[in-house]
């Protein structure tokens, strides 16, 4: 193997572990801020995915100019499903550990049939685009344009929720109610509100994920499934709850299937993540960051 080749590889395990992060951010806020397992996050992603191939068919707009329009529609998603489903579930007087799950997972099975339903089962792709099968290269380096934007996309991402965060009333409302639901009820911070709009801001993250997979990926019901098991794996790498954990775990993953691909065959590429994941489970359960 040449050096050019290795550098190839990690490069596009980086790029990719890039967008693994930015799909599994929200699932990990959610997590941190109500200790909740969203199993229909990958059909957030579905459903973000249908969004922007929908408006693409109707518009005829590049998706890169509807991926507002899918981080908006998957905000409202959010809101609803904890103001509608899981507020209720996570309200009942004994096993609401087990409710939500029965909930969370239920909304999968709903979306994934409505999927199939109203768009039957066939893949789909969004051709042409501005960013679809072109690729620039830098130093005998070939990045795919599409991985390269959804890299950008990311980073820009994980900065703006840093200072969401950081330096905004809601962010400081969303790291008390994380901390503490029933101190910040004292100070005048409605926690569902703060939960409803964690829900939508989380549902948002994974909609503009799905906004760029859909410039570069097949569009079908069951496509959240397979990248909603590698963002449970982020999360539980990074360390549930650990927003920014998820960034650093999601470039590991990136790079363990990208060095799993090029050692064995391509079909097999998992056996990296999942080795690496529980290699780390038995070291270190808590993640390798931690909670934050």
């Amino acid at each position: 193997m040449t050096m050019q080749a290795l550098v190839q590889v990690l490069v596009s395990g980086l790029l990719m572990g890039l967008l693994y992060a930015l799909i599994a951010v929200g699932l990990s806020l959610i997590f941190g801020l109500m200790d909740v397992v969203n199993f229909a996050h990958g059909d957030f992603l579905m459903v973000a995915m249908y969004v922007v191939f929908g408006a693409w068919v109707l518009t005829g707009l590049d998706p890169v100019l509807l991926a507002p329009v899918a981080v908006a529609i998957l905000f409202v998603v959010g809101a609803v499903t904890y103001l509608g489903a899981v507020r209720r579930a996570i309200s009942v007087s004994s096993n609401a550990g087990m409710v939500q799950i029965f909930v969370t997972f239920g909304l999968a099975t709903l979306l994934q049939g409505l999927a199939q339903f109203l768009f039957s089962p066939d893949y789909r792709s969004i051709t042409p685009s501005w960013l679809a099968s072109r690729t620039i290269e830098v130093g005998h380096v070939f990045l795919p344009l599409p991985q390269l934007f959804g890299g950008l996309v990311s980073l820009a991402a994980f900065g703006g929720l840093f200072l969401l965060m950081s330096f905004t009333d809601f962010g400081r409302a969303l790291e008390a109610t994380r901390e503490d639901k029933g101190a910040v009820a004292l100070v005048g911070i409605d926690s569902n509100r703060v939960f409803a709009l964690g829900w939508g801001l989380g549902a948002g993250l994974v909609g503009l994920a799905g906004a760029i997979l859909a410039i570069f990926y097949y569009i079908h019901p069951q496509v959240g499934a397979s990248f909603g098991l590698i963002a449970y794996v982020v999360v539980a790498l990074g360390g549930f709850g650990s927003v920014f954990g998820a960034l650093a775990a999601g470039l590991i993953v990136g790079l363990a299937e990208a060095v799993a691909a090029l050692l064995m065959p391509p079909a097999l590429k998992s056996i990296g993540i999942f080795s690496l994941y529980l290699a780390v489970v038995f070291i270190r359960p808590s993640g390798l960051f931690g909670r934050l």
